[in-house]
């Protein structure tokens, strides 16, 4: 994917701006431009399965099985949409042939510790939102007050002074 993101540039050299030699190089595309493509792949992954069938390998089939597979016929199985109403994949498409495990509850085996007593924000709608973090439980809320240094100063030569002062702090935790 980075390779196919990526811009020529060139600079010319010689007198006055002339271009009696150009200098051309590739330049990669920012890594926010390669993550945000990425993720909109991800997004849009869909599953697929593989027909029995294509799954052969040519010995199987009674065919002669080459000592080298050809590197356009290395992968001759066709990947089928897993749902029927859905295309078939393209290929800048990501796929997957299984779903994940879920993430809510705690998976000793898989290494997930689950969302149980996991901090989350309320009022956010993303993955860190406590709607879709508590996988539907609910949330509990506490507020707690909390003394801190603030209003920091420094004074000439070494030394920063501080006030303390009390706020009030609100943390929400799945259940």
């Amino acid at each position: 994917h980075v390779q196919t993101e990526m811009k020529q540039e060139c600079k010319c050299h010689g007198m006055s701006g002339s271009c009696t030699v150009k200098t051309c190089w590739m330049r990669l595309p920012s890594f926010r431009s390669v993550g945000d493509s990425l993720k909109d792949r991800f997004d849009g992954a869909s599953r697929v399965m593989l027909s029995k069938a294509e799954l052969e390998t040519p010995a199987q089939r009674n065919e002669a099985a080459p000592h080298r597979v050809p590197r356009k016929d290395r992968y001759r199985f066709q990947l089928r949409p897993h749902n029927p109403d859905h295309k078939s994949p393209g290929v800048k498409d990501l796929v997957y042939l299984e779903s994940s495990p879920g993430f809510c509850e705690k998976n000793p085996r898989l290494g997930i510790p689950g969302t149980h007593g996991r901090a989350c924000n309320d009022t956010s709608i993303g993955v860190d939102g406590c709607d879709l973090m508590c996988c539907g439980r609910g949330y509990k809320t506490n507020t707690m007050f909390v003394v801190e240094r603030c209003n920091c100063t420094f004074h000439w030569c070494c030394e920063v002074k501080c006030k303390l002062c009390r706020t009030e702090k609100v943390a929400h935790t799945c259940l």
